[in-house]
């Protein structure tokens, strides 16, 4: 069966480590458009946080944010189809996560919110250098971000809970999956669970755009390299893992490809739809 669409995760997969699109990534995505074929951001991040070099290829018309509690219309950046966090699963989080050491991210429609304080210094909540200076370019700070949640408990996208440790995450997400039927829990680094509505996930951001255009999911290639891209490489007609992915993430793929940082994507697209 042809494929006649293309889902792409960006950090990690059609990005690099360093969050760059490489040329022969964009190029190929560029030749897959302009054979047809539908290609669809699938991201963890925020509208408002998605690159301009990748937002900017002519063709792509589509945009599955915050793990797929909002999908957007590219490039009007119009929101289609959004699903909020409710005011009770947002409390059943702050009962869980009282007694950690632990701050929140919070991304209200399209737009991404963090603590002051931990703005001020990403790394000491466990980014890397290269993440913090990401932080601090893409949220926009808050003083209180507890209170400024509760404010905004109705419009919610997702929340990010920033831990110190995978066991903190491990953890968390147990006791969270154990307490409330009304979140979608999963993760694309170790220190964060990225939090939103049970109806999220880009699996279903992914339906929700395949049922618009009008193609099934085994017509659909899609592309990840974290946990929180595994339901929607289960979904598709072919799930691709790059190398550098985690195991449950390759294991849950029907291949893998290159590195991130060896234009796995494109590699794995030339071979997939015949392209040059």
């Amino acid at each position: 069966m042809g494929m006649k669409c293309v889902a792409l995760d960006l950090d990690g997969t059609t990005l690099d480590r360093q969050g760059k699109l490489s040329p022969e990534n964009r190029r190929v995505i560029e030749s897959a458009i302009e054979r047809g074929v539908h290609v669809v951001i699938a991201s963890g991040r925020s509208y408002d946080t998605l690159p301009q070099k990748v937002l900017s290829i002519p063709g792509i018309e589509w945009a599955i944010t915050c793990n797929g509690a909002a999908v957007y219309q590219v490039p009007e950046g119009a929101v289609r189809c959004r699903h909020t966090m409710t005011p009770a699963s947002i409390e059943t989080i702050f009962q869980v996560a009282a007694r950690e050491r632990a701050t929140y991210e919070a991304f209200v429609e399209g737009v991404a919110y963090a603590d002051q304080k931990m703005l001020d210094d990403p790394v000491k909540y466990g980014c890397t250098p290269m993440g913090a200076k990401y932080v601090q370019a893409t949220r926009r700070p808050v003083p209180d971000i507890v209170q400024f949640i509760r404010d905004h408990n109705r419009e919610l996208d997702s929340i990010d809970l920033v831990l110190h440790t995978q066991e903190d995450r491990d953890r968390i997400w147990k006791r969270l999956a154990r307490e409330s039927d009304e979140l979608y829990i999963t993760s694309s680094v170790y220190h964060l669970l990225e939090l939103s509505s049970h109806r999220g996930g880009k699996a279903n951001g992914l339906r929700w755009v395949l049922d618009q255009i009008g193609v099934s999911p085994q017509e659909t290639v899609a592309f990840g390299n974290a946990d929180n891209d595994i339901d929607m490489l289960r979904l598709a007609g072919v799930g691709v893992a790059v190398a550098d992915a985690t195991g449950s993430c390759r294991a849950a793929a029907d291949r893998q490809t290159r590195a991130s940082y060896e234009d796995g994507v494109a590699w794995a697209l030339r071979e997939i739809l015949n392209l040059p």
